[in-house]
């Protein structure tokens, strides 16, 4: 999941926003750290108990209730799936203007692109998690040698390594690095936020808790950072080559004049799209949605929705600068999910101390009932974090809680829950 374009398109939006390559690479490494942290708490009940995400947050927010933080958390998965869905038209979209460059200029072949590449996703998702397991198995490995294939090759037609890394950042004061800074941190939080929530639906397969901690803690940091810094040196170098920096990878390919080349990297490209964005933006909110109604909406029911609020979410206008993608998008996102971790946590660690009564989880009338099957105390602490996350937008005094969304919703919510839920809860024997 970590070998894909948003990846290089986080690490390339730092540095067309005037970072230089180690603030960037820096920025993207710490904020993965940070994410890394509640990513493994979050994971710790999915490998003990063998549950998902949508049965987990039952705990907390009660068995009908958790439909909130699971609906929440599948509506921003579709934002993601939009996203994915347009990167990868836009590719079949540039490899049609290489192989058949009259086709491509038939009104509304960008459109006709996006919509094949949603139905090829839609087709994945019909056939099961089988064929996703071998998308996964080839795609990431593929993405990574290509993209270092064009890293070496960008380089080259730039004059090297050195002329690329040379770049200075291009904020002139401390103050100013920070305002962009803190923000684009969140952003980076932000990129995982989701996966931080629904990683249970992973690591409930998981063999052990050391196996998902190490798989986690090698994987995400260093997969992440690497790709991040092919995104950083290949943006660097496109200002060498052609004055300003392309952020954009698909774009980026479009401007040179080497069809094989370029044939080759989309080819790439696409195929780790489809493979992230199936495996990351599909699985989880189809069983988030799955779960609303488990007897009308299947697994596959819950993927065919999650196309469709996909396309409804005008994954083009989230792209259409770095600044929307990073700024808008990720930040916004982290406010909303930001809030769901805290309470997340801080129920099963504090409250619960890590004792969940499973049956119950299933059932209604258990200890997981509350009010009618919500828990209110949980539904405030979500209200209040989010709001107070999101004030900044509408309070230009208060911006900085907007910057810091993600944090300051994890704190707000989790600390009311802690104060409002009794310390230790009687488990029923």
């Amino acid at each position: 999941m970590s070998v894909c374009i948003p990846t290089y398109m986080l690490a390339s939006g730092l540095i067309a926003g005037g970072m230089s390559w180690v603030q960037a690479v820096l920025t993207i490494l710490l904020g993965n750290l940070i994410v890394l942290v509640p990513m493994l708490l979050n994971a710790h009940a999915g490998t003990r108990y063998g549950i998902p995400f949508p049965v987990l947050v039952r705990a907390s927010f009660g068995v009908r209730g958790a439909n909130v933080p699971a609906v929440l958390r599948g509506l921003v998965a579709c934002g993601w799936f939009g996203i994915q869905a347009w990167i990868g038209g836009q590719a079949i979209f540039s490899m049609l203007r290489i192989v058949w460059p009259s086709a491509a200029s038939f009104p509304g072949s960008g459109w006709i692109c996006f919509f094949l590449f949603w139905a090829i996703n839609m087709v994945v998702v019909w056939r099961g998690i089988e064929t996703i397991k071998f998308l996964e198995g080839i795609g990431a490995p593929f993405m990574l040698v290509v993209g270092l294939l064009l890293l070496f090759w960008i380089t080259h037609k730039a004059g090297g390594f050195g002329p690329v890394l040379h770049t200075q950042s291009k904020f002139h004061s401390t103050s100013e690095f920070v305002r962009f800074f803190i923000p684009a941190l969140t952003g980076m939080v932000g990129f995982w936020s989701t996966v931080a929530l629904n990683i249970p639906d992973f690591t409930r397969y998981a063999k052990s808790q050391r196996a998902q901690m190490v798989g986690q803690a090698m994987g995400l940091p260093t997969a992440m950072t690497l790709y991040a810094f092919i995104g950083v040196a290949v943006t660097s170098a496109s200002a060498l080559i052609f004055g300003e920096p392309i952020w954009d990878p698909v774009v980026l390919l479009g401007r040179f004049n080497q069809p094989v080349v370029a044939l080759i990297a989309l080819v790439a490209l696409l195929l780790a799209t489809l493979n992230t964005n199936v495996a990351a933006n599909v699985v989880s909110p189809s069983n988030d949605f799955s779960n609303l109604r488990p007897s009308l909406i299947s697994f596959r029911t819950g993927g065919l929705i999650t196309g469709v609020v996909g396309i409804l979410m005008m994954p083009w206008k989230l792209l259409s600068d770095f600044s929307s993608y990073i700024f808008g998008w990720l930040v916004g996102c982290s406010a909303l999910l930001g809030p769901i971790a805290g309470i997340m946590i801080c129920d099963y660690y504090l409250v619960r101390q890590r004792e969940l009564q499973v049956g119950d989880l299933y059932r209604r009338q258990g200890i997981y009932e509350y009010r009618h099957g919500f828990n209110p105390k949980a539904m405030i602490a979500l209200a209040i974090g989010v709001a107070v996350a999101l004030i900044g937008l509408a309070v230009p005094a208060l911006r900085w809680l907007y910057d810091y969304a993600w944090f300051i919703g994890f704190l707000v919510s989790g600390g009311l829950y802690f104060a409002m839920m009794p310390k230790q809860v009687p488990l029923l024997k």
